[in-house]
């Protein structure tokens, strides 16, 4: 098998020869290489497509695996396949787990200890305050966060782990030569040198196809030990990741948020379904049974000193989000006050500026 990785590679950069199809072949052949050399008649009685056989033939005539191989290598992608000792644990007792990934970065043996934060694209600014209290303090504890690359909650949780200077991995819909978004690229780059890594399934030149999310979505949740969901509204390709954790037998946590929101009608139906209502990053921890906690901010302002109309501004933000002129109208004060307070208090990291004049309590 060793030897022969080179035709493992080639046949999983097959169109439709997918990782139960493929695991079929080898399972019977054993070798990938006798696979690549079978002739119509026998691929055929393993139960594989006309269509993925054609797909076969025709790839045989245009790719040499050595030099496909040599390419990836020369790109800088690395590999790993289902055979090697380093491939994820978790991962590898999902009912179809990849039988390649790719990836751009480093796997540490820390990544071991993961678990996925995923939601809505269309994030709010309230998604992004418990986005990002959530992703970096389960980071500070250890955990490598998980998720997708997409805009939104993905982008939130990534990029809260890497200020934090944790782990994150980052799975995609499509090959590592075709990042999606392409907004996000510069993220991709930023996660690979030094934060953990991009990590795909799909052969390195595969373009993101609708399609391609719900695979994606199963190695989300299958390399985790758990999967938060903090936003995401009732028809989110979030929810189908925490039902592919569910059928991994895996955790899922919700995130309450306002009944009158559109984006906590996920949660919310992930919580009737039976998931874990979490409000602190502490119960998720306690839940996964994770001791030893390092750096990790529990959400107490204790050591910080506030001014009386400081604490006054930081109270009234208690419940929820402000603008500005409800903050001079409920506390009596004038917007210089107001203001100058806000931008302290933004300082001490206590307030989050959510754009248009709205503040929130951190």
């Amino acid at each position: 098998m060793k030897n022969n990785l080179p035709y493992l590679l080639a046949l999983h950069s097959v169109h439709g020869l997918g990782p139960i199809r493929l695991k079929n072949l080898l399972d019977y052949f054993e070798d990938p290489k006798v696979i690549w050399e079978l002739n119509e008649k026998e691929i055929l009685t393993r139960g594989i497509p006309q269509s993925v056989v054609s797909n076969l033939v025709n790839a045989r005539k245009t790719l040499d695996p050595e030099k496909y191989v040599e390419g990836i290598l020369k790109s800088g992608i690395k590999y790993l396949t289902i055979f090697d000792d380093k491939y994820p644990k978790l991962l590898k007792e999902i009912y179809d787990p990849p039988i390649v990934l790719y990836y751009l970065g480093d796997l540490l043996p820390a990544d071991k200890n993961c678990l996925a934060i995923v939601g809505t694209r269309k994030i709010s600014g309230y998604g992004t305050v418990i986005t990002e209290k959530f992703a970096t303090e389960l980071s500070n504890a250890g955990l490598t966060i998980v998720s997708g690359l997409a805009h939104g909650v993905d982008t939130c949780a990534h990029k809260a782990v890497i200020k934090a200077k944790g782990r994150t991995l980052a799975i995609l819909g499509g090959g590592l030569k075709n990042i999606f978004p392409s907004e996000n690229i510069s993220l991709a780059k930023n996660i690979a040198d030094g934060f953990g890594a991009v990590m795909s399934e799909f052969a390195p030149s595969e373009q993101s196809l609708p399609g391609n999310f719900p695979a994606r979505n199963r190695i989300i949740s299958g390399l985790s030990q758990a999967t938060l969901v903090t936003e995401a509204a009732e028809n989110s390709g979030s929810l189908i990741t925490a039902k592919l954790a569910l059928d991994q037998g895996r955790e899922v946590f919700a995130i309450p948020g306002p009944i009158t929101s559109e984006l906590s009608k996920g949660p919310s139906a992930l919580i009737k379904q039976g998931a874990r209502l979490v409000t602190e990053p502490s119960e998720i921890l306690e839940e996964l049974g994770i001791k030893g906690l390092k750096n990790l901010d529990l959400g107490t302002r204790s050591d910080i000193k506030l001014s009386e109309i400081e604490q006054k501004i930081y109270d009234a933000l208690e419940n929820e989000n402000q603008h500005v002129d409800e903050l001079c109208r409920n506390l009596k004060l004038s917007a210089a006050i107001i203001s100058s307070s806000l931008v302290k208090l933004e300082i001490q990291g206590v307030v989050k500026n959510l754009g248009g004049g709205n503040y929130t309590k951190i």
